[in-house]
C-alpha cells in the first residue's frame, strides 16, 4: 500500500468513527441518541487510534493536516510529503463522512434541525466570536502536537503509542473542546464539509463556509507551533521561525483579548 492510499483510508476510519458517533448522538430516532459529551470524546479518540493502527506502520499515521504541517516545521517529515498527505487527509475526510451519510440514511428525514444534520460534519462555535474560536483551536492543537511529540519521545510497549495517542484525544475533547468541538484537525471538518456540501441530505440547510477558515488556519497555525514550541524548550533548539510564530500567536492573543473586553464592556 502507498503512503497516499494509507492515509486517505486511516483518515477514513477516523471520520467513520468520529463523525459516525456524533450522528448516533444527535439525529432523531437512532439508538443511541442524547449519549452525550463523554461519549463523543470517547469514539472520537478511539477513532484517531484505530486509524493509526491501520496505517501508522506504512505513513506514520498523521490522519490530520495540522500534524503533518507540525512535523516538518521541526524537520521530522519532508515538506516535498505534505501536499501528498494533505491531498490524502481530506479526500479521506470526505469519503469517511459520505459512508455515515448511508449508514444514517432514514435518519436524515427524521431530524429537522439543520443546525444538528451539519454538526454530524462539521465543527462549530459555542459562543460565535472568530478571534476567540481561532484561539480555541489554536491551542487545542497546540496541545495535540506536542503530546504527539511527547509520546514519540517516550518508550512504550510496542503497539500501545496509538493507544495513547486516542486518549490525548478523549482529553482534549473532554477539557477544550466545549468552545468549538474541537476540530483540531483541517481534514476532519473540512472534508466533510465538503461532503456535507454535496450530498442530498433532506432539510439540510447551509454548510456554514463563513466559518470554515477556523478549524483549518486554527490547527495549522497551533500544530505549526506545538512542533517548533517542542523543538525551541525540549530539544533546545529555538529557531527564528519559533520566534516569528510566537509573535503571532501573542498579537492573536492580544486581539482576542481586546475583542473581549469591549464586548464585556459594552453590554455593562
Amino acid at each position: 500500500m502507498s503512503e497516499f492510499v494509507g492515509e486517505v483510508i486511516g483518515t477514513m476510519i477516523l471520520v467513520i468513527f468520529g463523525t459516525g458517533v456524533v450522528a448516533g448522538n444527535t439525529l432523531k430516532n437512532t439508538l443511541s441518541e442524547g449519549a452525550g459529551w463523554v461519549l463523543v470524546t470517547f469514539a472520537w479518540g478511539l477513532g484517531v487510534a484505530m486509524g493509526v493502527y491501520a496505517v501508522g506502520n506504512i505513513t506514520g499515521g498523521h490522519l490530520n493536516p495540522a500534524v503533518t504541517l507540525g512535523l516538518a516545521s521541526v524537520g521530522d517529515f519532508p515538506w516535498s510529503k505534505v501536499p501528498l498527505y494533505i491531498t490524502a487527509q481530506m479526500i479521506g475526510g470526505i469519503i469517511g463522512a459520505i459512508i455515515v451519510f448511508f449508514h444514517y440514511l432514514p435518519h436524515w428525514r427524521s431530524t429537522t434541525d439543520p443546525g444538528a444534520k451539519l454538526g454530524v460534519f462539521s465543527t462549530g462555535p459555542a459562543i460565535s466570536s472568530p478571534i476567540a474560536n481561532l484561539i480555541s483551536e489554536v491551542i487545542g492543537t497546540f496541545v495535540l502536537v506536542m503530546g504527539i511529540l511527547f509520546i514519540g519521545a517516550r518508550e512504550f510497549t510496542e503497539g500501545l503509542n496509538p493507544l495513547i495517542v486516542g486518549l490525548l484525544i478523549v482529553v482534549i475533547g473532554m477539557s477544550l473542546g466545549g468552545t468549538t468541538g474541537y476540530a483540531i484537525n483541517p481534514a476532519r471538518d473540512l472534508g466533510p464539509r465538503i461532503a456535507h456540501a454535496f450530498l442530498p441530505i433532506p432539510g439540510k440547510g447551509g454548510s456554514n463556509w463563513g466559518y470554515s477558515w477556523i478549524p483549518v488556519i486554527g490547527p495549522a497555525l497551533g500544530g505549526i507551533y506545538g512542533g517548533l514550541f517542542y523543538q525551541a524548550f525540549f530539544e533546545t533548539n529555538p529557531t527564528i521561525i519559533f520566534w516569528v510564530v510566537s509573535a503571532i500567536i501573542l498579537i492573536l492573543f492580544g486581539v482576542g483579548l481586546q475583542q473581549e473586553l469591549k464586548k464585556s464592556a459594552s453590554q455593562s
